[in-house]
């Protein structure tokens, strides 16, 4: 009898009921499951339970700390992260088991992810992002980043074939509310970062980004769906760097460009020093 290698998946949830039927059917094959919950009022806890998974209460420390503690609740030393909003394909779930079974020789597997865009999923031609989700915790961690916390491994990191499917951006509105809100959170993890030269990063980057993602990505592939993606994209990319600048702007200014009649509304950039004597 072959001598399987055991494996942990593990997954944050809030309120991600739409999704995560599909995300648990796909790994209902694994060792164990543990899902770290920020208090969901739909019906995840119901169907992660339905799964037999380990579930544990805490409300959101952020998304790197959120991810560190599911971590810290396996029991098997191979692990696998997922969001609640992903799934692993038939033949990722085969090529995995597959692997587990004749041993991984690597510390580390990085897996293609298509995506669904809008309303259609990722030509296959499309170039696809690798992300680091298979590891041996015993050689990895979660890094520190603000909002894409991912594993980081010390030894080798190979690839695997399969795609992992990601329903994340289901719609136009889900993703130009996603991009606002992680563009709102990474101001100050690029404050630390003391970036310089804001105008020209906003001028320059998004044109460039955009065609990285059209024409160099093959989102071009994609039709319609593909064009409005490396839009949106860009746009990212530009807020990123408008909200760093509007941020200082509060920081120098305050409300001293207001008219002096003007009642001054609160932001949550602005700086008290700053203000209108």
């Amino acid at each position: 009898m072959i001598d399987r290698t055991q494996l942990s998946v593990f997954i944050t949830t809030y309120n991600n009921g739409r999704t995560l039927m599909a995300c648990l059917e796909s790994v209902k094959w694994a060792d164990e499951i543990v899902i770290v919950d920020s208090f969901s009022t739909d019906d995840t806890l119901a169907i992660g339970q339905r799964y037999g998974t380990q579930i544990t209460q805490h409300e959101f420390m952020g998304y790197g700390p959120q991810k560190r503690m599911a971590l810290a609740a396996t029991t098997h030393d191979w692990v696998l992260l997922l969001d609640a909003d992903e799934a692993l394909s038939p033949d990722l779930q085969t090529e995995i088991r597959r692997l587990l079974e004749h041993k991984p020789t690597a510390d580390g597997y990085e897996i293609p992810r298509q995506e669904q865009m809008f309303w259609r999923m990722y030509n296959p031609a499309t170039r696809m992002n690798h992300y680091l989700r298979l590891f041996d915790k015993r050689e990895g961690d979660i890094d520190d980043r603000p909002i894409h916390a991912a594993p980081k491994v010390q030894g080798r990191i190979a690839r695997l074939k399969a795609p992992l499917y990601h329903y994340g951006e289901t719609d136009i509105h889900t993703k130009v509310e996603k991009i606002n809100a992680y563009s709102t959170g990474l101001v100050a993890d690029k404050l630390k970062k003391q970036r310089w030269g804001i105008p020209l990063i906003m001028l320059f980057y998004p044109p460039l980004f955009f065609i990285r993602s059209y024409l160099f990505k093959r989102n071009f592939m994609n039709g319609w769906a593909g064009l409005i993606n490396s839009v949106i994209a860009a746009f990212y990319v530009f807020l990123k760097y408008a909200k760093l600048y509007e941020h200082h702007q509060f920081a120098k200014h305050g409300t001293r460009l207001l008219p002096d009649d003007a009642p001054p509304l609160p932001s949550e950039y602005q700086s008290e020093s700053a203000d209108k004597p």
